[in-house]
């Protein structure tokens, strides 16, 4: 008989969980309080308009790709995606604009044109970024920093040998500052800290890893929209023959003699299993679900990474000079940083991130219509007034969007719903609504994330953007790989 496994949570790395369990011969069930599957990766109707809720961005696509392969099905014929020939658009307040170009040359082209900035700096800098991946990926990536196997192998020995050019001790803002003469370009890389909610004056430069896997390897989008993640791999998991039980909250999860042995959910029953995974936030995990066990202080008193304020809004127009990404940036944007991370508050001119999927897949907005997915980076909820911090917000970014595009954006919005921080820990139960569970402004955050296993409870294990090796689609789904590879067969 096979041995069972059960999953507390359906966001996407609980859902590859269940698919790489269910291969190694587990039964698997999930149990997920919300009625859908994805956790924020997961979609919103708002009549004729549709829009991915959560992550944009897609990039390393090759990680969904694997979970197909290994259950020996061909990708195409169940998830499709394209390569981006601009990655993003980025505009200023005083005219400048700026695409970025997937194509190197072409991108060294537009810089040099548009910021008067040397070809040679662009391709030096994603030179770096490259030579930091592939140094850095296979320990902080691909392996478990809990395991002393990690830290003894050819790939760390490689790593020791070039501490000083891997940005470690400097933070991405000098790193940058040194890599470029334009104050806009030195915006622009480091506007790569928010993709793990993070401070780019604070957090390491080891970070400008991130340009890597955008422009050296690529940005994609799915054909079906970002939720065709989920889509397809929660049909993966189901035939592979995962169980799901949705709005079904979990109490507790049982533990006996040093060993999870099941779950008790909110109706008091209980259900064993020899392996339980927990995909939900950990932070909450502990105070909730784990409130009996020990808890690690020194990880969940961590200080959060930004969340975000985000309105979906139904356009009555089309932009010629938008793309599937847009940049919107602040004309201060330490000051910026400043606000969201030592103030609490939000900046009087956030830098403002519009998503336009209805540009690749036309049916997510009316004919001459588009769906804007307008996204800020703001604190975390600490127990602000987010009603009037949402008010004073819309009305900034209004504004700044009618002086960039020289038009009125009011008008045109025919619908709109509204995701702050609050609403965010509620739906996905993310900490203080943090999108990245604990922040990376310092040189020990990658050390200071929950490992993929309890240390203290045999048979208990972690996955998700909360734990190692960190949020974000393709780090979620390599946090189920690294899970799951832990896990022996069953037998």
């Amino acid at each position: 008989m096979n041995r069972k496994a059960i999953i507390i949570g359906s966001g996407i790395a609980g859902i590859a969980s269940s698919i790489r369990l269910a291969l190694k011969g587990y039964t698997v069930e999930v149990f997920e309080s919300n009625s859908y599957p994805g956790g924020k990766l997961s979609k919103i109707d708002l009549g004729e308009y549709r829009f991915d809720a959560g992550p944009s961005l897609f990039t390393l696509p090759e990680q969904v790709e694997e979970l197909f392969h290994l259950a020996e099905k061909d990708p195409k014929e169940h998830f499709d995606y394209l390569k981006l020939p601009v990655t993003c658009h980025y505009f200023w307040e005083d005219g400048k604009k700026l695409k970025a170009y997937a194509d190197l040359d072409l991108f060294a082209e537009e810089v040099n044109q548009q910021l008067g900035e040397p070809k040679s700096h662009i391709k030096e800098a994603l030179i770096n970024s490259s030579y930091i991946y592939d140094h850095l990926a296979p320990l902080f990536m691909h392996k478990s920093l809990h395991d002393w196997k990690t830290w003894t192998n050819q790939d760390a020995m490689k790593a020791y040998l070039k501490m000083g050019k891997l940005g470690i001790f400097s933070t991405m803002n000098e790193a940058n500052e040194k890599q470029f003469d334009n104050p806009k370009l030195i915006q622009l890389f480091n506007r790569y800290a928010t993709y793990n909610g993070s401070n780019p004056y604070e957090t390491p430069a080891t970070l400008n890893i991130i340009p890597h896997l955008e422009f050296n390897i690529g940005a994609f989008f799915p054909k079906k929209g970002m939720h065709d993640i989920t889509n397809s791999l929660f049909q993966l998991s189901l035939d592979l023959g995962v169980t799901y039980t949705f709005n079904q909250k979990v109490d507790e999860i049982i533990v006996e003699e040093g060993k999870a042995t099941g779950v008790i959910l909110a109706d008091n029953k209980k259900i064993e299993a020899e392996i339980v995974v927990n995909n939900m936030d950990m932070v909450n995990a502990y105070k909730t679900i784990l409130k009996k066990q020990k808890q690690p202080k020194l990880l969940l008193n961590q200080p959060k990474s930004s969340s975000a304020l985000i309105f979906y809004w139904g356009i009555k127009r089309k932009f010629e000079d938008l793309d599937l990404h847009n940049i919107f940036f602040s004309d201060n944007y330490l000051e910026e940083f400043d606000h969201i991370f030592k103030k609490g508050r939000i900046y009087h001119d956030p830098t403002v991130y519009i998503n336009i999927t209805s540009l690749y897949k036309p049916d997510d907005a009316p004919e001459g219509c588009m769906n804007w997915f307008t996204m800020i980076n703001v604190p975390n909820n600490q127990g602000q007034d987010w009603d009037q911090l949402i008010l004073e917000s819309k009305k900034n970014i209004i504004h700044k969007l009618n002086r960039i595009l020289k038009t009125d954006i009011e008008p045109l919005i025919e619908v709109e719903e509204i995701l702050d921080p609050r609403t965010i820990e509620l739906k996905t139960s993310s900490a203080q609504g943090a999108l990245y569970g604990n922040s990376s402004n310092n040189k020990f955050s990658a050390f200071l994330r929950h490992a993929n296993y309890s240390s203290k409870i045999q048979n208990l294990y972690f996955c998700g953007g909360s734990v190692h090796p960190g949020g974000g689609i393709p780090l979620c789904l390599l946090s189920a790989k690294i899970m799951s590879d832990m896990i022996p067969d069953s037998v």
